[in-house]
């Protein structure tokens, strides 16, 4: 069985793996779901339709699965689904998606969401993504891969983050944030190449020099966009292709 302190209140229609632990004065709710391995802390609250998958540590006070701060929601059926090996801390809020997306706030595997961050309605978050003390995302907001988000970077609704990207403490994200790029400032602005994050994840010096040409072609060559991407491409790079990919498929501005 769960091991559940007699304080918490678990619904009945709640589905735990025989390995999870609930911590005192929890509340789950009816139609969630908890894998194996997973912690609840104490004074939790978890609402549903929401998935967790296994070994997640949910601190106390975190509010996961609530519905969407969204004037337009009417109480529909709508979801949250979390991966694996999550760690999401104190006073954390992770909300269920709206009818006017795809009904699903979704987040992927290995990520930290430290205490007071907030992750709205509909996002996309890929794996292993940090999102430091009080980053706040709006609703529709996609952050992909090894994104790191610092304290108190706010990310406008639909906006795009990039994989291996970092938001400087207090970035203020109105525009899409290509791949491997380090922004900062109010509003975000462009630094440069996330060096340091790339050789933390040992990605090979000739790969770091590629996007830094990458980095030059998109933001001090005075080329239209459509130019820099052709002249990104014939860089012939995997991960520089992999920005030339992001910028080309925009449907909003990237920060500039």
């Amino acid at each position: 069985m769960s091991s559940i302190h007699p304080s918490a209140i678990v619904d009945p229609a709640a589905g735990l793996d025989s390995r999870v632990t609930v911590g005192p004065y929890a509340i789950i709710g009816p139609d969630v779901r908890i894998g194996a391995g997973s912690s609840i802390g104490p004074h939790a609250v978890i609402r549903g339709p929401t998935r967790i998958g296994t070994d997640n540590r949910i601190f106390q006070f975190a509010s996961v699965g609530e519905e969407p701060q969204d004037k337009k929601y009417r109480g529909e059926e709508t979801f949250l689904t979390i991966g694996d090996r999550n760690v999401i801390r104190e006073y954390a809020t992770l909300h269920r998606g709206t009818a006017q997306d795809t009904g699903e706030t979704r987040i992927g595997s290995g990520n930290l969401f430290m205490a007071y961050s907030h992750v709205a309605h509909d996002c996309r978050i890929g794996d292993n993504v940090i999102m430091a003390n009080a980053a706040s995302l709006a609703g529709h907001v996609q952050v992909q891969d090894w994104a790191i988000l610092g304290g108190f970077t706010i990310v406008h609704q639909f906006c795009r983050i990039g994989a291996h990207c970092f938001c400087a403490m207090g970035s203020v994200v109105t525009k899409d944030v290509p791949p491997y790029v380090i922004i900062g400032g109010h509003p975000a602005e462009p630094r440069g190449i996330n060096v340091e994050g790339l050789r933390r994840r040992e990605v090979d010096a000739e790969s770091i020099q590629q996007l830094k040409s990458a980095f030059k072609l998109l933001y001090m060559s005075n080329r239209k966009l459509e130019d820099a991407v052709a002249a990104m491409r014939a860089l012939g790079s995997t991960r520089v292709d992999e920005i030339a990919d992001f910028v080309a498929d925009r449907s909003r501005s990237i920060v500039r």
